[in-house]
């Protein structure tokens, strides 16, 4: 297989939720020796892009969603694992969910849509104590920090999150996305974030702009 018609075929694999044959192509991309972030781009990424268009359109539901996502989890662990030592990205994100809120299919999307957009990813879960998204950004010297609130009662983690990064003198040091079911642009506005991610995609693009990219 060429490849061209392997990044075809990564693309289709990622739309179809297809994770045996993303996971094959991916390491079939690996012996070709092709470049893992070209395939990851052009191939893999426009799949994931094309899914999460049709979910916005209600062509596409949640369980549909999850597969693909996870297809893509697996084809780019296998693709970002064989980058160079010090290759780069295009940035560091520490992602969770916030303290009190155990949903994390829609974090666990937007680390799909980010790793697969070439950003290096710490998840750090669901369910997570406030200090610790301020640690581990500090720890890997991230760019940027993501919190996920699938509920009302949750949101108030991301204000809290901001405010503590103000008191701690970090707040110009690390950029702050927020996300979730009941934020809104009118929301992260008002806690001052510096981007509000409407879905998994939105948000892969948001970082990008945050970080001066496409």
């Amino acid at each position: 297989m060429d490849k061209e018609q392997l990044i075809k075929e990564a693309a289709k694999s990622i739309i179809d939720a297809d994770k045996v044959k993303a996971e094959e192509l991916a390491k079939s991309a690996i012996a070709a020796g092709m470049d893992p972030l070209e395939v990851i781009n052009e191939g893999f990424s426009v799949g994931i892009a094309k899914v999460g268009d049709l979910f916005g359109r209600g062509e596409l539901f949640l369980p549909e969603l999850i597969l693909s996502a996870e297809a893509m989890k697996v084809a780019t662990d296998i693709l970002n694992a064989s980058l160079p030592q010090g290759a780069q990205k295009r940035g560091k994100v520490v992602m969770g969910t916030a303290q009190g809120d155990i949903h994390d299919i829609g974090k666990s999307m937007v680390v799909s849509f980010l790793q697969a957009n070439g950003f290096e990813v710490y998840d750090v879960g669901r369910d997570v104590e406030m200090q610790k998204f301020i640690d581990k950004a500090q720890e890997v010297d991230a760019d940027i920090i993501g919190m996920s609130a699938l509920l009302t009662t949750t949101m108030s983690g991301q204000k809290a999150l901001i405010e503590e990064l103000k008191k701690a003198g970090l707040r110009d040091r690390f950029k702050v996305m927020v996300g979730g079911a009941p934020a809104t642009q009118r929301w992260a506005d008002r806690i001052g974030a510096d981007a509000y991610g409407v879905d998994a995609a939105d948000a892969a693009e948001k970082a990008m702009k945050l970080l001066g990219g496409k």
